[in-house]
Parts: structure tokens; sequence; C-alpha cells
């Protein structure tokens, strides 16, 4: 283990269920009622906050865009909202 890693210790219960330490929902912006998703990766158990890896997927999915669009300020991007919400009120 590295210096900065963190390890946490959780014991399971009869039917399967743990507590996630405090450090690691805060670590995962864990709050009541998000979910989790556990991969496998390598020998590996990886834990993850299901709606970040969605924004991950998200963000790796428009990668470019800004780019291919001409888009280079926030300024930008919410000209391009204002003149699609136009169009879409005309039709």
């Amino acid at each position: 283990m590295k210096g900065s890693d963190i390890m946490e210790l959780a014991k399971v219960t009869t039917k399967g269920q743990i507590t996630i330490p405090k450090s690691i929902r805060e670590m995962l912006d864990l709050k009541e009622g998000s979910k989790i998703i556990f991969m496998q990766k390598g020998k590996d158990i990886v834990i993850q906050n299901s709606a970040m890896l969605a924004l991950e997927k998200i963000q790796d999915a428009f990668e470019g865009e800004a780019e291919r669009l001409g888009l280079e300020t926030e300024e930008d991007v919410i000209e391009m909202i204002k003149e699609f919400r136009k169009k879409r009120k005309k039709e």
C-alpha cells in the first residue's frame, strides 16, 4: 500500500450486508439511497458511486465535442443553448 491509500475494515452480516465506513462514504460522496457499483479489476474489487461513474461515461462520450462545435467559453455554451431553445419553440 502507498502512503495515501486508505484501508478500512467492515464486517459482513449473516445476510451478506456491510456498513460502508464513514470515511469511504464521504470519499465516494454516498448519501442515503445512493447506489454503488462493484467492479472487478484483475484480482481487486473496486466500489464506485454509480452516479459518478455515469457522469464519467458522459464526459468521455462528449470529449472533443466542444472543439468540434467551436465552443470555447461558458458564454458560447449558453448562447448555443439559447439558440437551440429558440429553434425548438418554433417547431
